[in-house]
């Protein structure tokens, strides 16, 4: 019991084991095993390379991309989805609040018809919007060439239809 590490991970000796500041290292040698070897008596000893060399600006730049990158493909389509979504969204809740409005009109049967068609076509709207972003989810993931996961969505559109189409004969 008389070799154990103190409370504070000091060694045995009183001494305090050597650190390596995450900061001063560079990035691109930075891993999960240079926390452990900092802990370490003999982190000096297996990691000195991280004490060594010092970060300067050119360590820090990314490469610059020769070719448009994926990810901003891939944004560019999540912009497409939010866009569908918003105006989806945006336009059921201007429905909603014109036929609240349309309620302070004096009360005839032409205004409750118009009432009640804008109250289902916002809620329509609003229940149609899921499947259109369904459906431009899949055409921007076939044309990235994910094939798979645009059969699927086209799978669960066909599937919306046949429900639809059972719902509305029955």
């Amino acid at each position: 019991m008389a070799e154990h590490l103190g409370v504070r991970g000091e060694d045995p000796d009183g001494e305090e084991p050597p650190t390596v500041s995450a900061v001063m290292a560079e990035p691109a040698r930075l891993t999960h095993n240079a926390v452990a070897a900092t802990s370490a008596p003999a982190a000096a000893e297996t990691a000195p390379e991280l004490e060594s060399e010092p970060v300067t600006a050119s360590t820090l730049e990314a490469p610059a991309p020769s070719t448009p990158r994926v990810r901003d493909r891939a944004l560019a389509g999540d912009r497409w989805i939010a866009r569908v979504l918003r105006v989806g969204a945006v336009l059921s809740g201007g429905m909603f609040v014109l036929s609240l409005g349309l309620e302070a009109l004096p009360g005839s049967e032409s205004t409750h018809v118009a009432i009640d068609q804008l109250r289902k076509a916002a809620a329509s709207l609003l229940l149609v919007t899921p499947v259109a972003r369904l459906g431009v989810a899949g055409t921007l993931l076939g044309l990235r060439g994910e094939w798979r996961y645009a059969v699927i969505a086209a799978g669960v559109l066909g599937l919306l239809a046949l429900a639809v189409g059972a719902g509305i004969q029955a």
